[in-house]
């Protein structure tokens, strides 16, 4: 569960949001420039909100009200980017033990076996990340940041460097994440078919405000 009602300023933008989503894949919509981004580092505590109250699943991440803001390395929010940010000196396994080392030592999360079984990574374990594609690269940082056992997995325009071919052998593999792990996700993009196939709620933004919330099918134009 998670629950974001946040205000903030930054130049010439002004974001005003509120949303909340109950599990599965929600995904944030919209042009370049409407707030996705933003949100997202709210959610992970790269910004921090002027106004306004983050949490999920209870445990509250940032109320201004409160004057709680927690820091962004203990939210356990996993992120995945458009560019992979794997370390290009570490093996593919030596950059999923890294993912290991974030993990709650009170939390049980997935065997790395078993998350680069479901990535189909397993054959990457000794390569290091200069001599992969950007199709496997992506599959990397998918299971570095699952094996970190977040609350929460944020997912920055992840498929947006890929070529159509790659998209759809990336695109079975978070329907994988989400329904092996079940760890909620919030996906950012601007792509409407990927928020139809994948997403279970969809917010819609406009220059840093919702315009819509609901079922892809009901809020995509």
């Amino acid at each position: 569960m998670i629950e974001f009602n946040a205000q903030l300023r930054r130049g010439s933008f002004d974001l005003d949001a509120a949303f909340a989503g109950d599990g599965g894949i929600m995904a944030l919509f919209g042009p370049s420039g409407s707030g996705k981004t933003t949100i997202i580092n709210l959610i992970a505590g790269v910004l921090n909100p002027d106004h306004g109250r983050i949490a999920i699943d209870r445990r509250v991440l940032a109320d201004t009200e409160q004057k709680i803001i927690v820091p962004k390395h203990k939210r356990r929010a996993g992120l995945v980017f458009q560019d992979a940010q794997l370390f290009p000196h570490m093996t593919v396994g030596q950059n999923l033990r890294f993912g290991r080392w974030f993990a709650q030592k009170d939390k049980s999360g997935p065997a790395i076996e078993a998350v680069m079984a479901t990535l189909g990574i397993e054959a990457l374990a000794d390569r290091r990340p200069p001599t992969l594609s950007g199709g496997e690269k992506q599959r990397v940082a998918l299971a570095r940041a699952l094996l970190a056992s977040p609350d929460i997995l944020l997912m920055d325009e992840p498929l947006s460097g890929l070529d159509q071919d790659r998209k759809l052998e990336i695109l079975p593999l978070i329907e994988r994440m989400r329904d092996d792990y079940r760890v909620p996700i919030i996906y950012v993009t601007h792509a409407a078919d990927e928020v139809a196939r994948l997403a279970s709620r969809v917010v819609v933004l406009k220059n840093g405000r919702v315009q819509a919330i609901g079922a892809p099918l009901e809020v995509l134009p």
